[in-house]
């Protein structure tokens, strides 16, 4: 299955950020690719007032997204914000295009660095996967690849593909912490990851909250970078092949080995 990994630079204006989508999604659909993956915020980046913008799944934002996946014939995945409990909203990701239609709402929310998502964004609780090609996909945002179990408990649900969007928050060291843990979540389960950030939107726009660092990636099944992308707005193109998957969960059995419930380690006892 071909996929594109579409590193945008999203603005405040949902509606220019959906002509921009269309625009990646008819590119995309121009190289083969059936799965096109954009970044969380791809509606509207943060550091911006969330609720005024914040619209239902099926309200004319996400029928903009299923309208440029119906015309390119490609299943899109993005992210936008759906309203919530009281003035919160969900960060939620659309999945769409030919035989899907899903939705995932973030579960971690990003109380770190200094920023507090769970102020205005309420957290979701279920695993997402769709399937794309025969290609079973798993859908995760952001502070989610800080944790492992998400990615274990999709693989374990069949996921051979799991896409990141994210927004990621710049920083010292930020830029390394995304590749590694991309990677590092790619070896956790023997499976390709799919992380697309939104590109750097300059010193100005990233000092408003986590905007995006850029250098989205496609990892292998060993933790191996298959493209890569720099700062600046990108579509990178890349193949996903299940019988690698197969392959590496055979040779990295992490999925089968693991102890059911988790390892359960005795005491140590320190002495001297």
């Amino acid at each position: 299955m071909r996929i594109a990994l579409a590193q945008i630079t999203s603005g405040t204006d949902p509606a220019a950020n959906l002509a921009t989508l269309t625009e990646y999604t008819r590119r995309a659909a121009d190289t083969g690719a059936a799965l096109v993956v954009f970044p969380e915020a791809t509606m509207c980046r943060f550091g911006v007032p969330l609720r005024g913008v914040a619209e239902p799944i099926d309200g004319r934002w996400a029928d903009g997204v299923r309208r440029a996946a119906g015309q390119a014939g490609i299943t899109v995945v993005a992210g936008m914000f759906c309203p919530a409990d009281g003035h919160r909203v969900t960060n939620t990701l659309l999945a769409t295009g030919p035989d899907t239609e899903a939705r995932y709402d973030k579960i971690h929310l990003y109380d770190a660095f200094g920023f507090a998502e769970s102020k205005t964004v309420a957290p979701g609780a279920t695993p997402t996967l769709i399937s794309v090609d025969g290609v079973r996909v798993g859908l995760s945002t952001c502070y989610d690849i800080r944790f492992p179990e998400l990615y274990v408990e999709l693989a374990r649900r069949g996921a051979e593909l799991i896409t990141v969007s994210a927004s990621w928050g710049a920083g010292p060291g930020k830029a390394e912490q995304w590749n590694l843990l991309a990677r590092a979540r790619a070896l956790d389960v023997a499976g390709y990851v799919a992380a697309v950030d939104q590109a750097y939107p300059g010193d100005q726009i990233a000092g408003t909250g986590p905007t995006g660092v850029g250098g989205s990636l496609l990892a292998s099944p060993l933790g191996e970078q298959i493209v890569a992308a720099g700062a600046d707005p990108a579509l990178l193109i890349a193949d996903v092949d299940p019988d690698r998957v197969r392959s590496a969960r055979g040779t990295l059995a992490v999925l089968s080995n693991r102890r059911s419930g988790g390892t359960q380690f005795d005491r140590a006892e320190s002495r001297g």
